[in-house]
């Protein structure tokens, strides 16, 4: 054999010798970009996030465990459109989960009441009533966060239907799309309680109501309008509203179909304020009174030493100096001015009952709930609130009904709190410190800051 033709492979190791691996061509090495590596870092972070996303799931399944109560009245329940439901947390089945219990965990995990029912609520349900979906969603088949969504529309549906929708995900969880899975849950409903199935038909008709958008009114001074509506109001009121649309484009409206659509509401309800309402008794059909309009009050603040931004009280949200101009000038406006209310001002009072300038003192220099992380809001000129005005010193053991002693809480941590499993006191008025089992809490204006561990802020 002629050495100097054969092919590498072919030749027999050097005994006792030191093996050269052969060096790739510079063509054919594999060059790594800065965008790869970038690629490969984020896969491994986003693989640690994961795995510490499956156990805080674990952890907060077994925490459910340690605070398991049997009476009803104690457990925790969830709410809807800011109502309580009166409904446990998961559904049928699952075991009942102290209220206080899910309060005190809401302030470690930075959440609010309402949000931190429901999530608890679903990640009980995930564990105790669609066991093989969460088998798949420990092991990492299926992300917590699509887990946790199925678990939240699983816990209307009685043991069978959810041990059905169960069954179905195991193995398809992952590649669902919503459409799909709230298919197969009505399937479920229907199949496994039909009764419970035409109930909800019927319930969709007193879930009808119209949100007016105004607690997002921005600085443009817009509100977004969405409504669920009977077909045949829906048609009418479409009816109406496209033939003043027509009307004002023929009268020289020049604004866009859209824009005149929009006014022809406004106008609409405008109208119908201005309108006297007579009641008749529907047995004599005789007028038994009379029930005058009244037109709506927008309450601004524009300072005059600052002409940049106004702000919309009716909503707590800024506004426009501009927009401000404009509503000033509809016909038959009325101009009211007010004096400035002193937010850090002491007027006590002898009575336990909260005097109206009290409260409007109160709810002015806190706009929601004062517990750690809460945003239930204490309400506004066009929406009342879901808070209660506390005294922190009880008025019983000698707290005066005063601005510098109430605070709003709303009712489940007003609850908490009178229960003695939390306490708190004002540092001045909008600053307060809590103590809970969890640690402590500092809350002021700019939100709530952990004080257990970590440097209190610099304010």
């Amino acid at each position: 054999m002629d050495l100097g033709t054969a092919p590498l492979f072919d030749l027999p190791a050097p005994l006792g010798g030191v093996v050269v691996e052969p060096v790739a061509p510079e063509a054919e090495r594999v060059v790594v970009t800065r965008s790869q590596e970038l690629l490969a870092s984020i896969r491994e972070r986003r693989t640690v996030i994961a795995d510490q996303e499956i156990a805080v799931l674990r952890e907060i399944a077994e925490w459910a465990l340690e605070h398991v109560v049997d009476d009803e009245a104690d457990a925790a329940t969830l709410t809807e459109r800011g109502l309580d439901t009166g409904l446990p947390l998961a559904g049928p089945g699952a075991p009942l989960i102290s209220d206080f219990a899910v309060m005190e965990l809401n302030a470690l995990l930075g959440r609010s009441l309402d949000s931190g029912r429901n999530y608890v609520g679903q990640v009980v349900e995930l564990s105790h009533r669609l066991p093989q979906l969460w088998q798949r969603t420990l092991d990492g088949q299926v992300p917590v966060w699509k887990a946790l969504r199925v678990a939240d529309l699983t816990r209307s549906l009685c043991e069978d239907a959810a041990a059905y929708v169960d069954r179905q995900l195991a193995i398809s969880a992952q590649g669902c799309t919503w459409p799909q899975v709230d298919r197969l849950v009505e399937e479920a409903l229907v199949r496994y309680d039909p009764a419970a199935a035409e109930e909800r038909r019927r319930q969709a008709q007193e879930h009808r109501h119209v949100n007016t958008g105004l607690d997002a009114v921005g600085f443009d001074g817009t509100a977004n309008v969405s409504a669920t509506l009977d077909a045949a109001d829906a048609l009418d009121l479409e009816n109406a509203i496209s033939r003043r649309a027509k009307l004002l484009g023929q009268l020289g409206d020049e604004d866009n179909l859209d824009v005149r659509r929009s006014k022809a509401l406004g106008e609409m309800a405008r109208e119908d304020l201005m309108l006297d309402l007579q009641v008749v008794d529907p047995e004599t059909g005789e007028i038994s009174r009379t029930v005058p309009g009244r037109r709506t009050e927008l309450v601004l603040h524009l300072n005059p030493d600052e002409m940049t931004v106004g702000r919309f009280g009716n909503t707590r949200t800024p506004i426009s100096p501009e927009q401000i101009k404009d509503w000033l000038g509809l016909p038959g406006t009325t101009v009211l001015v007010r004096p400035v209310v002193d937010l850090a001002g002491h007027q006590p009072v002898d009575s336990y009952e909260i005097p109206d300038r009290h409260r409007r003192q109160v709810t002015e220099r806190d706009h929601h709930c004062v517990f750690p992380h809460c945003t239930v809001s204490t309400g506004s000129t066009i929406r009342p609130g879901r808070c209660d005005l506390d005294h922190l010193e009880s008025h019983a053991d000698g707290g005066v009904t005063c601005p510098c002693n109430l605070a709003p809480l709303c009712r489940g941590h007003h609850r908490m709190k009178t229960a003695g499993r939390a306490a708190y006191r004002m540092l001045h008025p909008g600053t307060y410190t809590w103590t809970l089992d969890s640690g402590t809490y500092l809350v002021d204006p700019t939100g709530t800051h952990p004080l257990t561990g970590t440097s209190p802020p610099d304010h």
